[in-house]
This record gives structure tokens, sequence and C-alpha cells, in this order.
């Protein structure tokens, strides 16, 4: 009897590919060249002489043959987890604590549909938020006060810490629609000289715009603080300054016409999430499951793309 070439890497790459609808997109998400994963979905087709997926559509459409497998994958992969989740909980343990504090005003729009996800999987655990918002929130892990944090951007190696991707997203700049600056194809640094900017009540190198695009160009605005998005956003469409926020916290705003979003940058701003946790931590296989949840839902719920993709 012929011995069947798949393996759960397969499996993986079908519902990949069925999600992302093109092969680009799923190799971005399984941290893969196009061309790695085109190669290994062409040795699964020669296995079974048949092809699974038709490439030239958009987006790709599974052939039956495919379609079959994409059933398989559906079942298996479940059963999968299950099982390896019952297992760690059998040499690790159910329970323990998973602290968890950000240093993003806009992140609970993803996190907390991640942390509703996590909870039936894992209902022993103590999850928990840390009050507050924090301008360093690696802190806390040093000092035991948190197990996971959700920071901007990869910090330089600290012993004792890792850095986990989750993904990358876009920074807009938001004006009022009366703005003159609103038509504008991009904004350059120099355009925010004369404005002021609305923010939260953060230092300027804890504020994506300030740090990755007008500190680098010698541009230092007025500012005016406000505590919570939909403050920041009632200035900006009263024409009291221009912000800078995560496209995925403006969304519902943009469809109503209340504010306009213009790119920063002739390519956008992009800028990238990363959860922390102590080495010690990173063995936990609840932590790594979270981990590995927070990345999927704030791909999909903040329209997000893999870092490094």
């Amino acid at each position: 009897m012929k011995q069947s070439p798949l393996d759960l890497r397969h499996l993986n790459t079908l519902l990949a590919l069925e999600a992302a609808g093109t092969l680009s997109r799923a190799a971005q998400q399984l941290f893969l060249t196009q061309s790695a994963l085109s190669h290994q979905l062409k040795l699964l087709e020669s296995a079974y002489e048949t092809q699974l997926v038709e490439r030239d559509i958009r987006p790709l459409r599974f052939t039956p043959a495919g379609q079959r497998l994409l059933v398989l994958a559906r079942t298996v992969l479940p059963q999968v987890a299950d099982a390896e989740r019952d297992l760690a909980r059998l040499l690790q343990g159910r329970a323990g604590p998973l602290r968890v504090a950000v240093e993003c005003h806009t992140c609970f729009d993803w996190l907390m549909p991640a942390m509703d996800a996590f909870r039936p999987r894992w209902p022993e655990v103590e999850l928990d938020l840390v009050s507050g918002f924090h301008g360093d929130a690696t802190v806390l892990l040093e000092r035991d006060e948190a197990d996971f944090v959700v920071v901007h951007d990869r910090s330089p190696p600290r012993k004792g810490l890792v850095f986990h991707p989750l993904f990358e997203y876009e920074t807009l700049a938001l004006l009022s629609p009366r703005h003159p600056l609103a038509q504008r194809a991009y904004l350059r640094p120099g355009d925010f000289a004369g404005e002021t900017l609305v923010a939260y009540p953060v230092p300027d190198d804890r504020l994506d715009v300030m740090k990755h695009c007008l500190q680098p160009a010698g541009v230092k605005p007025a500012r005016r603080n406000a505590e919570l998005t939909v403050a920041i956003l009632q200035l900006v469409a009263s024409g009291r300054g221009i912000a800078a926020l995560p496209a995925w916290s403006v969304a519902t705003y943009l469809q109503r016409g209340y504010v306009s979003a213009v790119p920063i940058g002739r390519k956008g701003l992009h800028c990238e999430l990363y959860a922390a946790t102590t080495t010690n931590g990173a063995q936990r296989a609840y932590l790594q499951e979270f981990v590995s949840i927070v990345r999927d839902i704030g791909l999909r719920e903040a329209g997000g793309a893999p870092i490094g993709g």
C-alpha cells in the first residue's frame, strides 16, 4: 500500500490557503516564502497525481480533491490541538497565572476577543488584566507583576525576556474632513509642523508617528492630550488638531465619515506589535497557546499582516 504523503504541515497549509485566498498571503501567514509554499503544494499534488488548487482564480479555488482534504484538515487539526492541550495539562499542570498588560491604548479592540477565545480552552488558568497603561510594560515582567505584555516594536535583547511577533499594522493620520490636508494622497513629516498633534498622554517615544516619522525628521508639533480614543477623534472632528492612530481603532468612525484618514508617508506608516514574556513563562503550554490566539485574532480583527511578510 502506498504511504500517504500527508502530514500535519500539509493540512495547516491547506487551511491557510483557504483563509488567505492567495499563495502570497498564505505564505505570509505561515511565515514561508511564496516559492517554498508553492513547492510544498506541488509536491503534494504530485504525490496524489491530481490538482488540489486552481491557482489562476482570485481568490484561489479548491478542486474536489482539495475540498476533500480541507474537510480532513478541519476535522483532524482541532483534535490534534485538543490532544496536545490535554497532554500539556497532564505534564505541566492545568492552572497558573496569566496576567496581561498593554502599552497600547487601543489594543483592547482585538485583545478582548482573544481572551474570550482562550478562556474555554484553559478554564483553570487565572487570566487577568493588569490595570492601567504602562510606558514600559516589560518592567512588569521583570518584577513578576505580569506574565504577558503587548509592546510596540521589538526591544533589544534582554536577559530573561522573549519577544514573540504578533502582527504589523498601519498608523493613519486622522483629520477633520474639512481640513486642507484631508485631500492629500499622503502626509509628509513637514505637514505636521504647524499642526497640533492630539494624542494619548504618553511620552513622544511611545507614539508611532513621533518615533518612526516625526522625530527622525526633526519635527516636533504642539501636543494636546486626551485619555480616550473617542475624545481624540472628537477634537480632530472639530478641527482642534490632527491625530495618528492604528487603522483598526478608527474603522467605524471612518465608515461614518466622522473623520478622514490619510496615509503617513508615500508607502504608509507600518508598525509592529510584539508580545513579551519571561523566558521561563514562554515554556508554559497555556501561555504559548495564548500567544498564538492573540496573533491569529489580531491578524483577523485588526486587519494586520504577519511581521516580515
